[in-house]
């Protein structure tokens, strides 16, 4: 089977990383594309992966209008030659249009439900992978899973945390450090949108930074009054920098999911509020706030719990006892498509083979 994975995102490479390992030793033929936005370039480089960069994305109004023709044009004529026999993505409008004109199936997953993009790809998708309290209805075409994307990289068969990441944020062993990411405000979905003020992030980096070490990500440049504590460690890297955090921080809602995953008290500061972090808050494992009012004062509340990280350990493992793992049911479903689709209406339950 050939198939073309479209990337969206950085996390993207991560949520499929696995499943193209996976799949090339089993024969496949995989191929990526993508859009240059902030590390998707170098992590599929440095995992090894064949793929096709369609340049930068842009950033404008009128821009992303000219890139919807652009990356569709270049995403059919990647089909062509690369002549696919399926499609996968998260949530691509190009890889769906790419498929339809080619009459091949595309399987996307999605978990942010945002309807511009939504409405973009919807119509030419043949099946939308979605976690089973994931809110809308996307009908016929839906195929529910108890998981989520970030399961599909950080499942403890296809992750364990490597204590060499304190060597490269340059502190000792077991020292405690907190993580915060800041996003930049240029997705489709961030549109309106907000989180922590300039003035909660001088509190909390302030607080922070007497108790234990701060490290920042941040999507776009850091103001040059926090570039002190610029994280300064390889992209791929920033799992284990999560997993062995005291804390995190942030107004993303990926690397929240992710650290919440892995067990490390995760903070979200995001006017956008999402289904898959409310089931981390529904396990102890995420805090989920609309702005930066009460965030301040839950970290003092977090940071005075005894035996901090083993406590979010045993609500990791509660967790993770419910989920499926997500690689081993993609796998499972795109080689066995379009039967898998039949399978999962008929018997939900099926999923939890792959465990």
């Amino acid at each position: 089977m050939r198939i073309l994975i479209d990337i969206g995102h950085p996390a993207h490479v991560h949520l499929f990383k696995h499943f193209a390992w996976e799949m090339q030793e089993k024969e496949h033929e995989i191929f990526f594309t993508c859009r240059e936005k902030e590390f998707e370039i170098y992590l599929l480089g440095i995992y090894g992966f064949k793929f096709k960069s369609f340049g930068n994305k842009y950033s404008s109004k009128l821009g992303k209008l000219w890139g919807l023709i652009e990356f569709d044009i270049k995403e059919f004529i990647s089909g062509i030659n690369f002549k696919p026999d399926l499609f996968l993505s998260h949530g691509s409008m190009y890889a769906a249009h790419a498929a339809f004109l080619l009459r091949k199936p595309h399987i996307s997953f999605e978990d942010t439900g945002n309807w511009e993009q939504v409405r973009l790809y919807k119509p030419f998708t043949s099946s939308i992978l979605t976690a089973v309290d994931f809110p809308t209805d996307y009908g016929l075409k839906q195929v529910r899973y108890n998981g989520h994307h970030e399961i599909a990289y950080l499942y403890p068969k296809r992750f364990t945390a490597n204590n060499e990441i304190y060597e490269l944020l340059g502190i000792p062993i077991s020292h405690q450090y907190a993580i915060i990411r800041f996003v930049g405000w240029n997705a489709s979905h961030d549109a309106g949108q907000s989180g922590l003020s300039l003035y909660a992030k001088r509190e909390i980096i302030n607080y922070l930074k007497n108790k234990l070490t701060v490290f920042i990500t941040s999507e776009e440049n850091l103001d040059s009054e926090f570039s002190e504590f610029q994280i300064n460690i390889p992209p791929e890297k920033i799992h284990d920098a999560i997993a062995f955090a005291t804390l995190f921080i942030g107004e993303g809602a990926t690397m929240a999911m992710e650290a919440s995953i892995l067990g490390t008290p995760s903070f979200y500061i995001n006017t956008l509020q999402y289904s898959n972090c409310m089931d981390m808050v529904n396990y102890g494992l995420l805090y989920s706030f609309n702005n930066s009012n009460g965030v301040e004062k839950k970290i003092y509340e977090v940071l005075s719990i005894p035996n901090l990280k083993e406590e979010w350990q045993k609500r990791r493992e509660k967790m993770l006892v419910d989920k499926i793992d997500v690689t081993a049911f993609l796998i499972w479903f795109v080689e066995n498509y379009p039967e898998s689709v039949k399978v999962m209406k008929e018997n939900p339950d099926y999923q939890y083979n792959f465990k």
